[in-house]
């Protein structure tokens, strides 16, 4: 199908579009995501909500473009890091608003072993492998089915694919409801034993996306205890708790407030707060994760998901050189609440295991929740 029609297509179902005058952008974010790759067509689809909500997401990455949320006043803010058009997406390293995987996060000296193989992996972060390789989820093209008021793309990934074993079935189904809920739902089956780790990498500012740095937003984050890292980044296997450290968030603190503590080791080794925070309540059900707060805006987020971590992430590799959305993105302009399961859990036989054999089936489930206050 050509890619014009496709986005026809797209307009006319699937998609609650609002009244254009609403979004003057959509029509030229439409032209700069059409096109074919890897013999597929890209285009971008939209969901929206009666709230005046909005999120736009193309098959490039399963990844999110846009989210427009409204503040405490109602006025509608573009609230997700990213790019205008595909070939940002192409070229970026940050991986705004993807899907990554088939790993997220970061394996140890880019190997693992598996009932007694070792797996070689692409060394793309200094030693380490990080979000799937050279080629992650995040840089190839899905497949996407229409639902009612969801969209769901799929991906299967080939044994041998980036180093990882398996055939891989992957679909990530995204919906949003009248509850201001952008809920994310994963699933995968291999048909031979394989790792995995799947999470969305959107960058947030509520703010709106390049209205200056996130140091001002509130942050709680629902753990007890996170995973120090060594100098790559790489989790030691201790659960160290988080009292009386600046990894303290079980009550909320600006971002800002520590974030430079240059005494504290961890802080030093993530230029900030790049690290996994073990989340209290079960692996594999529903548990709060974090929540946030702009007092500027008012805008809120929760976090929710079905995984045992998330990785706090606050924007400190940004340093001005990508070109955003009408913006330069500097130095913590965003920050990350990837859900997750622990870095390294490969390599860390006492972390929850990533591993998915055949005939079993990978769920996951996170929901972003937006309000005001």
């Amino acid at each position: 199908m050509k890619p014009f029609l496709l986005l026809l297509l797209l307009q006319l179902t699937a998609c609650k579009l609002m009244d254009k005058k609403d979004h003057p952008m959509d029509h030229e974010l439409s032209k700069g995501f059409s096109g074919d790759l890897d013999g597929k067509s890209l285009g971008i689809y939209t969901l929206s909500n009666a709230n005046n909500m909005k999120v736009d997401i193309t098959n490039y990455g399963a990844t999110i473009v846009r989210l427009y949320v409204p503040d405490k006043n109602g006025k509608l803010e573009d609230v997700v890091l990213g790019y205008d058009s595909l070939p940002g997406y192409y070229q970026g390293k940050s991986y705004f608003g993807t899907i990554v995987g088939r790993y997220a996060n970061r394996i140890a000296g880019a190997t693992f072993s598996l009932d007694g193989k070792a797996y070689p992996l692409a060394a793309n972060n200094g030693p380490n492998t990080l979000h799937g390789g050279i080629k992650g989820f995040d840089k190839v093209v899905w497949d996407v089915k229409e639902e009612d008021e969801s969209l769901t793309f799929t991906y299967t990934s080939k044994d041998g694919e980036e180093g990882y074993p398996g055939n891989l079935a992957v679909s990530v189904r995204y919906s949003l409801n009248n509850a201001n809920e952008l809920e994310i739902r994963y699933a995968a089956e291999t048909d031979k034993a394989t790792v995995l780790n799947l999470s969305n990498h959107s960058y947030f500012n509520l703010d709106g996306q390049g209205k200056g740095n996130i140091l001002g937003h509130e942050l709680m984050i629902n753990a007890d205890s996170f995973t120090p890292v060594d100098s790559t980044l790489i989790p030691t296997g201790v659960l160290q708790k988080v009292a009386g450290t600046p990894f303290d968030f079980t009550t909320a603190h600006t971002i800002g407030e520590r974030v430079n503590d240059t005494s504290n080791e961890q802080i030093l080794y993530g230029k900030g707060y790049d690290h996994n925070f073990v989340l209290k309540g079960d692996n594999g059900k529903m548990k709060l994760a974090a929540r946030v707060h702009s007092p500027s805006s008012g805008r809120t987020l929760e976090v929710e998901t079905t995984e045992p971590g998330v990785q706090f992430y606050c924007g400190n590799f940004l340093n001005g050189s990508e070109q955003g959305k009408g913006s330069v993105y500097q130095y913590r302009y965003g920050f990350c609440l990837e859900t997750q399961h622990f870095p390294d859990s490969p390599n860390q036989p006492s972390f929850p295991s990533t591993v998915l054999k055949p005939g079993e089936k990978f769920r996951s489930q996170t929901i972003f929740r937006f309000g005001n206050k």
